[in-house]
């Protein structure tokens, strides 16, 4: 359960006197049951429609308890449900207009119908091919254009990892401004040279027989792939000389 009132000794100092939050207090009340989100994760959603923070004069943005608590159902239903964003937003939409909805669940049969093979219930960790494509609402020729660069791949079994579902709805909203799949080899290379970074840092305790030491590797790669990703987005910053709010 989210806890987003502003005037705990955690948060209080960060959002404004009316309760407002920036963006990064946001992060922080979100990491609590989600730990990876991101700021970037949040400003998606935003420019989806799934959320409208307030502005101050200068542009940053300000949020009410309300809108973290709309977040959050959004990747709560995202990380369980693994419905497409505008499936989402309909729902809460309606659910704050009062009517009484229920929450549609890819891949589940109808009573008395046998799921289709195409529909295999996801669990935490991967997805089927149609509900890659549906979560990240892209076609078919969309897939296998970024399969054909790299930029996803599915595991031996077909399936695909979870991620996958983030890295298409980015692929796609980079697209929108006219950076093409092509263009994207370059970050696919770099993310591939710093997994391999993490993963010789951690390959001695993956290789340990204690099974506390390798589920310790495990969390070790997460910290070191986060701390990554943020160097990651530091150096983007300044080369480009701008500062994200």
């Amino acid at each position: 359960m989210l806890h987003t009132r502003s005037g705990g000794a955690g948060h209080g100092t960060a959002a404004t006197d009316s309760g407002l939050m920036s963006i990064g207090t946001v992060l922080t009340v979100l990491r609590d049951e989600f730990p990876e989100v991101t700021i970037s994760k949040i400003r998606f959603l935003e420019s989806e429609g799934l959320i409208e923070p307030q502005r101050t004069p200068s542009g940053y943005r300000k949020f009410t308890a309300d809108d973290v608590e709309r977040l959050g159902r959004v990747l709560r239903m995202q990380r369980d449900h693994y419905l497409p964003l505008k499936v989402i937003k309909d729902h809460l939409d309606a659910v704050e207009r009062g009517e009484t909805v229920q929450l549609p669940v890819l891949g589940r049969p109808r009573d008395g119908e046998a799921a289709p093979d195409a529909f295999e219930a996801p669990t935490a960790a991967r997805v089927g091919r149609a509900e890659l494509l549906a979560a990240a609402e892209i076609g078919e020729q969309d897939l296998h254009e970024w399969e054909s660069y790299g930029l996803i791949a599915p595991m031996q079994d077909g399936a695909y990892d979870a991620e996958a579902v983030t890295v298409a709805s980015l692929v796609a909203e980079l697209g929108r401004f006219g950076i093409e799949p092509r263009h994207l080899r370059v970050m696919k290379a770099a993310a591939d040279r710093e997994a391999g970074l993490v993963d010789q840092v951690v390959a001695p305790l993956k290789r340990h027989r204690n099974p506390q030491t390798r589920a310790h590797a495990e969390a070790r790669a997460k910290e070191l792939a986060g701390l990554t990703v943020k160097l990651h987005a530091a150096l983007v910053q300044i080369a480009l000389g701008v500062r994200l709010p």
